[in-house]
C-alpha cells in the first residue's frame, strides 16, 4: 500500500482507546506485585517499503532473555530525554538503525514484565535504505516479520509453561524459524488489536 495510507492507518491505531498491557494477563491467579518499575522502550518499527516489522534474536551468552525474539530497545538512560530518545538509541546500538530514516508516530500503552521493568512500544516508520548491523554482544541476528501476519489473529496463540512452580500462560505468534513469545508476543497483539 503507499505509505501515506500505511501512515494514516498506524496513526489511527495510535488514536484508538485501549490500556496498558502486562506479562500478568493470561494469569489471573498471579498476584501483580506493588513496584517501582524501570522505564523501558523498545521500537515497533515498520519498514515502510516492504510492510514487515524489524525483530532481533537475542545473543545466546546473554545474562537475561538469551536466544529469544525482542523488539530492539532496552532501558532509559538518565542520558535520554525521552522513550523514544532511549528507543532510537537502543536501535541503533543494538542493529545499527539510523534514526534519520525513522519517523516517530508516537506510543503505544506501557507493557509491565515479570523482571519490573515499564516497556513503552515506540511505533515507527522506517523509510530508506538500511543495511542491518548486529551489535554481537548483544544480537545474534536481525530479521523481519511481515505486517499482515503480525496483525493476522489467528496467528497468535495461547500456550504456557511451568515457570517458578506454577503454570503460566503467554502469547506466542510463531513466524517460520522463529518463536515469538512472552513480552514481545503481548506488545505484537496489543498492536494488531488495535489496528483491527
Amino acid at each position: 500500500m503507499p505509505v501515506s495510507d500505511l501512515r494514516k492507518n498506524l496513526q489511527d491505531a495510535l488514536a484508538r482507546p485501549g490500556g496498558a498491557s502486562s506479562d500478568f494477563d493470561l494469569n489471573a491467579d498471579v498476584k501483580i506485585p506493588v513496584r517501582e518499575l524501570t522505564p523501558a522502550a523498545v521500537l515497533l518499527g515498520i519498514r515502510a517499503e516492504t510492510e514487515t516489522v524489524i525483530l532481533t534474536k537475542r545473543a545466546a551468552r546473554l545474562k537475561h532473555h538469551p536466544g529469544q525474539i525482542a523488539l530492539p530497545g532496552g532501558k532509559q538512560d538518565p542520558s535520554d530525554p525521552t522513550l523514544a530518545d532511549a528507543a532510537l538509541r537502543e536501535a541503533h546500538e543494538e542493529i545499527g538503525l539510523p534514526s534519520r530514516i525513522v519517523d516517530v508516530l508516537g506510543h503505544l500503552p506501557p507493557h509491565q514484565t515479570v523482571t519490573g521493568y515499564q516497556v513503552t512500544p515506540v511505533l515507527a516508520l522506517v523509510e530508506g535504505a538500511y543495511d542491518p548491523v548486529p551489535e554481537e554482544g548483544e544480537v545474534s541476528e536481525v530479521f523481519e516479520v511481515p505486517l499482515r501476519h503480525l496483525l493476522e489473529s489467528n496467528n497468535y496463540l495461547i500456550e504456557g509453561r511451568r515457570w517458578q512452580g506454577r503454570r503460566r500462560h503467554y502469547y506466542t505468534v510463531p513466524f517460520g524459524p522463529y518463536y515469538i513469545w512472552g513480552a514481545t508476543a503481548r506488545i505484537l497483539h496489543a498492536f494488531a488489536e488495535r489496528m483491527t
